[in-house]
């Protein structure tokens, strides 16, 4: 039986996001980043889609100040709250099959390893009810998109990077891409952001907003990352994308530190598109252009900058579960 993964673009039932909990990973920033995920679950929550908010039980009263009755709490096994990498890929087969499908996590490559990471897929699959399937290699969903077609987006520094697969070629991933996910088409983009410790995540990078259509960033002002941006940008017209730009966050960080902010992290729910911001000039062009490739939905801005000092954004600490048609 074949399964396949969707478009995120595609009917949803449901939506998790983690909630931060350990002072330790957000010494200066967790009360705000608290509130940017709270005021992320409501906003989803109130456009009509269902929330499920996944809770350290340390956090418990503080999660229930702030966000809505409309929003569910869960408990479930997590280090830290990136659900996007760590949770269960949603896939969908026939007669109405789907499952979620899980794959090894060793901490973007052994950098994080926090307890309770490696359960957290198994564990929001069953309180779910959903079949669970582990593969037998190491892979994080925020490092590939697909447009529902078959095709697929990745980067090949993150992919083809020894700290995740060392034993496995090119053609064998492609190969457990298409097994695991119904991903037969791979185009491959070449590095991720700048300062991404997750080594290239493409969804810092490149989003699908319609089969054959990729958005990804243009440099703005002196963005360290325009190379990249360029070099993605020629690939994906190589093979025949469409490709809408959008305007980048430009240089965030001090100093010599870059951070890798994205407007790319955007999250698609079914009725609202959630784009992160960051308190840069090109924040409103950025979200009315996003807008713009949803028309069916609403696109709101919401500030995420506590939430990137944890290391992601929306679309990485929220994890989808794709409607049976």
């Amino acid at each position: 039986m074949t399964f396949i993964m969707p478009a995120e673009f595609a009917p949803q039932d449901w939506l998790w996001i983690g909630f931060p909990f350990d002072p330790a990973e957000w010494p200066h920033t967790m009360p705000k980043a608290q509130e940017q995920i709270a005021a992320f679950a409501n906003a989803v929550a109130d456009s009509g889609q269902e929330v499920r908010l996944v809770v350290h039980a340390e956090a418990l009263g503080r999660a229930r100040a702030l966000v809505s009755g409309k929003v569910a709490i869960e408990q479930h096994p997590y280090g830290d709250i990136w659900l996007r990498d760590t949770g269960p890929v949603g896939v969908l087969g026939p007669d109405g099959a789907r499952r979620g499908q899980g794959f090894g996590f060793n901490g973007w490559g052994g950098k994080f390893i926090m307890a309770g990471d490696e359960l957290t897929g198994a564990s929001l699959a069953a309180s779910a009810g959903l079949d669970y399937q582990l593969a037998n290699w190491v892979l994080e969903g925020g490092s590939l998109d697909t447009d529902g077609t078959g095709l697929l987006v990745t980067t090949e520094q993150c992919l083809l990077n020894p700290n995740r697969n060392p034993h496995l070629t090119k053609a064998e991933i492609g190969a457990r891409l298409a097994r695991d996910l119904g991903l037969t088409r791979v185009l491959w983009l070449g590095d991720g952001l700048i300062g991404d410790h997750t080594d290239g995540h493409v969804d810092n990078l490149a989003r699908f907003t319609a089969p054959g259509v990729l958005a990804m960033p243009r440099a703005s002002g002196d963005d360290p990352n325009a190379a990249i941006y360029a070099d993605a940008k020629c690939r994906a017209e190589a093979a025949g994308l469409e490709v809408a730009l959008i305007p980048s966050p430009g240089r965030m960080g001090e100093g010599d530190d870059v951070e890798p902010a994205s407007y790319m992290n955007f999250t698609i729910t079914n009725h609202l598109v959630v784009v992160p911001i960051y308190g840069s000039p090109h924040d409103a062009e950025a979200v009315e252009t996003i807008a713009a490739l949803f028309p069916a939905r609403e696109t709101i801005g919401l500030p995420a900058d506590a939430v990137l000092a944890g290391g992601g954004s929306f679309h990485c600490c929220s994890c989808h579960v794709p409607s049976v048609p």
